[in-house]
């Protein structure tokens, strides 16, 4: 049956990604997804050799990567690093990589965040306001030094870095003002760190003076943009991996035997599922209402707070419901539930997206 979410074309797509992540597990499903499918260059318009697509039909491929647990770099190169060229305005720039980025030949990666920010409100250092990277004018070049933090990484290092960082010394440009940048050489440093989400991969990335390309001396405007696209991504993948992580339980319910019944057939279970089963249809609704939106402020904000929470609350109550089994390491249930609290913190926590959403809305004192 059809979701009433998804038109004909959309559902197509779902159903050959779902394929391919069946038969190619792990990274090995990056080839075939960017060959085959073309899911890389759902996003890249058409003049660049992309197939034009809009956000949905990238959230739909989020919605089953989330469901598989991928580890593959779809979020950091097709979304992230696509959008940043794209939101830059630099059209030789796009022009040189955005072929090839579609193509899945060439894997991106995004420097943005520094550190987690305030320790008492976490999540929230990825707001433009945290990003202390420095760019030194040396022309015809710039110079950037800093560490970034939660960079999305494949395999290997990624082909083309961005980074974001605050421009110092050139002339016409305001002293600190943020700007995007194509790094010209390797970094310093480019590091994958052990974290709790195995699935997901996150790297560190040090620029010691590293030779760099500046791509838009607007770099707030493109963050915004990007942050949006992220967030509506994110909330698509959450959406997908939580209604998965209730399919597994709903089946779990009806087959475990206790008392000789089903404990599906028990009120209490009844209950705790239908709950899950809200949570995971509200959560869905608004991630395809952010996507239909092209990733509008409000909802990518909305999506992203109530994604997140919903795909916590879910991945909990999954290892609850399937008891001893569920907390053993050979259950997929913890990959479930340590992918639903990374990404809750990933591009700014629930609160932080909240509180985003409140200001935009005005319900926040300014001044």
């Amino acid at each position: 049956m059809r979701s009433p979410e998804l038109t004909g074309e959309q559902e197509e797509l779902r159903g050959a990604v779902r394929a391919v992540l069946a038969r190619h597990p792990g990274h090995a499903a990056w080839a075939p997804l960017t060959a085959q499918i073309g899911a890389a260059a759902l996003a890249v318009p058409e003049e660049y050799g992309g197939l034009g697509c809009g956000t949905a039909e990238v959230c739909v491929v989020m919605a089953e990567l989330g469901r598989a647990l991928s580890p593959v770099p779809y979020l950091g190169s097709a979304v992230l690093t696509v959008g940043a060229l794209l939101a830059s305005g630099d059209r030789e720039a796009c022009a040189r990589h955005l072929p090839e980025l579609a193509q899945g030949t060439v894997v991106g990666a995004l420097a943005w965040a520094e550190s987690p920010g305030d320790p008492l409100a976490p999540g929230r250092g990825w707001e433009a306001d945290a990003l202390s990277a420095r760019a030194e004018s040396a022309a015809p070049h710039w110079l950037l030094t800093g560490t970034k933090r939660y960079v999305l990484a494949g395999p290997a290092e990624p082909s083309l870095l961005l980074a974001f960082a605050r421009m110092d010394g050139a002339p016409g440009t305001d002293p600190g003002r943020l700007g995007l940048f194509e790094l010209l050489a390797a970094p310093a440093a480019f590091t994958v760190r052990s974290t709790m989400d195995r699935t997901r991969p996150l790297a560190e990335l040090a620029l010691d003076r590293t030779p760099a390309r500046l791509l838009s001396a607007d770099g707030a405007g493109v963050l915004t943009r990007v942050r949006d696209l992220a967030c509506t991504a994110l909330a698509a993948e959450q959406a997908g991996a939580a209604a998965r992580a209730l399919e597994a339980t709903v089946r779990y319910a009806k087959d475990r035997v206790q008392f000789g019944r089903p404990i599906g057939s028990f009120q209490a279970v009844k209950h705790r599922l239908a709950d899950l089963h809200t949570a995971v249809e509200g959560a869905r609704s608004l991630a395809f209402a952010a996507a239909a939106a092209d990733a509008a402020p409000d909802l990518a904000a909305a999506a992203k707070s109530a994604c997140s929470e919903a795909y916590a609350y879910v991945a909990g109550e999954m290892i609850q419901l399937h008891g001893g089994i569920g907390i053993t390491w050979e259950h997929e249930a913890h990959e479930y539930f340590k992918r639903a609290h990374g990404s809750a913190l990933l591009f700014g926590s629930p609160a932080a997206h909240r509180e985003r959403l409140a200001a935009r809305l005005g319900f926040l004192p300014t001044g």
